[in-house]
């Protein structure tokens, strides 16, 4: 059986897609390849979702946005796009999944608290895909360990 792998999308690559990508990599461990771009990439990390996952016990301060490109769909298992700015074609037989994530702005909510529930909505829908992919107790402890543990 093939490490399958993920392949997580957002517009800029610097926010929902890299928190996904590094709470799977927590979650599941070696168990998934895992990997994120965007369709528009942008220049840098979002510095709130990096300090929403260093809450909770994930770096992803060493990541860089990158562009989704044909051959990393095509090279993927699953392509998970988190929220409805980012749309990707299918390329092959790869699916293509759509996750309407959480977005907290809507009901006036900014700042590191929206962070927060947009990290908290992304790894619970992370978690439910480790288990599909039956890649969970692979990785570190999950965002309710974490916080308990600090």
């Amino acid at each position: 059986m093939t490490t399958p792998r993920v392949l997580f999308v957002c517009v800029k690559n610097g926010g929902k897609s890299q928190m996904a990508a590094g709470l799977m990599r927590r979650a599941a461990g070696a168990a998934v390849q895992v990997d994120s771009a965007g369709t528009r990439a942008g220049s840098a990390l979002n510095a709130r979702s990096v300090e929403s996952l260093r809450e909770v016990g994930v770096d992803i301060s060493g990541a860089q946005p990158r562009q989704l490109t044909d051959e990393a769909v095509r090279e993927a298992d699953l392509v998970v796009v988190l929220g409805s700015e980012a749309h990707v074609e299918p390329v092959g037989d790869t699916p293509v999944e759509v996750w309407e994530t959480d977005e907290p702005s809507t009901r006036g909510i900014e700042g590191a608290e929206r962070m927060r529930l947009v990290r908290d909505d992304i790894a619970a829908r992370v978690e439910q895909l480790a288990r599909r992919l039956g890649a969970t107790g692979q990785g570190a402890p999950g965002p309710r360990d974490a916080a308990s543990a600090g």
